[in-house]
């Protein structure tokens, strides 16, 4: 299960994060509406955990431009507006469900598992370029039929550029979906979280998959 939260409360957002983690969910945050709206733009979610009160664009408006855009993936309000109107007008814009602050973690990720299974639009979870495979519910890839075992943050990374095959990630985008955050993060971390995916999947074979477009990310083509 892939899960975006998007939430300005860093300490709320963290410790969702790592319970979800410990259910073996990979789990991104955005702390601004607009940071949330790229990333849920840009990489396929299973389901966006989402705020209201954003700095920048709000919570409402983020579901509304998703859905405009004909983008389904489940939404899962989670906040502490909790007049009955701000519901009506969540559920309106296209949210599947709406949780109020304080809550219960066990039944967020009941909600949010049930969301998911009724997703609006079926989505594949076998991602192919050339004879490289990753299958998303099983975090299993192959390249030529062979298994290649990955770290966790390695895995995110290949299935980032494999979702966005033929389009160039930004190096942003990847920092943000990997470790939701810029904080102490050293300026070389992709760099080398890049090397060590060239090391398993491209390196001893005559085509390359993993492409770099120098100053601005990477991108998986055949």
């Amino acid at each position: 299960m892939r899960v975006l939260i998007i939430d300005a409360e860093k300490k709320v957002a963290k410790l969702l994060k790592s319970v979800m983690e410990e259910a073996g969910w990979i789990v991104t945050i955005a702390y601004t509406g607009m940071q949330g709206l790229a990333l849920a733009q840009t990489v396929r979610f299973d389901t966006i955990v989402l705020d209201i009160m954003l700095p920048g664009i709000d919570g409402f408006e983020i579901t509304r431009r998703l859905r405009r855009a004909n983008n389904y993936t489940p939404v899962v309000f989670l906040t502490a507006r909790d007049a009955v109107t701000d519901i009506v007008n969540g559920l309106d814009l296209g949210a599947d469900d709406y949780v109020a602050k304080p809550f219960s973690f066990v039944e967020l990720k009941a909600r949010i598992r049930a969301v998911s299974r009724r997703g609006r639009v079926p989505q594949s979870h076998i991602f192919q370029v050339a004879d490289l495979t990753l299958d998303s519910s099983t975090y299993e890839v192959f390249r030529d039929k062979q298994r290649i075992p990955l770290t966790k943050n390695e895995y995110q990374l290949l299935e980032l550029l494999l979702r966005n095959a033929g389009r160039v990630v930004r190096r942003e985008a990847i920092i943000e979906t990997i470790w939701g955050t810029r904080e102490h993060l050293r300026s070389n971390t992709v760099d080398a979280l890049i090397k060590l995916l060239r090391h398993k999947v491209d390196r001893g074979r005559e085509a390359k998959l993993i492409h770099t477009v120098r100053g601005i990310g990477y991108w998986v083509r055949g």
